[in-house]
């Protein structure tokens, strides 16, 4: 059966740093692309991030503009796990975070065969 855990959330005070883990089980961390979605309250959901190899020897990852330059996302491939860093936390990141396997980065989450983390909880605040 494939599943995502996610862990890493939490507290977290302006400026502060947080890594997000999403454990794949069930299926082989490299025959997906692999991203965070985030949500929060009364908000649209946001692509965060997301990473990818198809047919290549490296990976290709993306970000969000509002991310770009403070968060870093990444895979262990041997233990089958993503990871987003995230530096210089605003108020604004506040949301719950979401890890999705899917076929491509683009249109991350909006697959019907994407597969869903049941999300983390990160609130930025002092």
């Amino acid at each position: 059966q494939l599943q995502l855990v996610e862990s890493g959330g939490g507290l977290v005070q302006p400026g502060g740093s947080l890594r997000l883990s999403c454990a794949a089980s069930g299926f082989r961390l490299d025959y997906y692309a692999y991203g965070w979605l985030r949500q929060a309250p009364g908000k649209e959901r946001e692509k965060v991030s997301c990473i990818s190899n198809w047919g290549s020897s490296s990976d290709t990852m993306d970000y969000a503009d509002s991310v770009k330059g403070r968060f870093t996302i990444s895979r262990d491939n041997t233990k089958n796990t993503v990871y987003l860093q995230m530096n210089d936390l605003k108020p604004e990141d506040t949301a719950v975070y979401y890890c999705v396997a899917s076929d491509a980065c683009y249109d991350l989450g909006k697959r019907l065969n994407d597969h869903w983390g049941q999300g983390t909880q990160v609130t930025v605040s002092s």
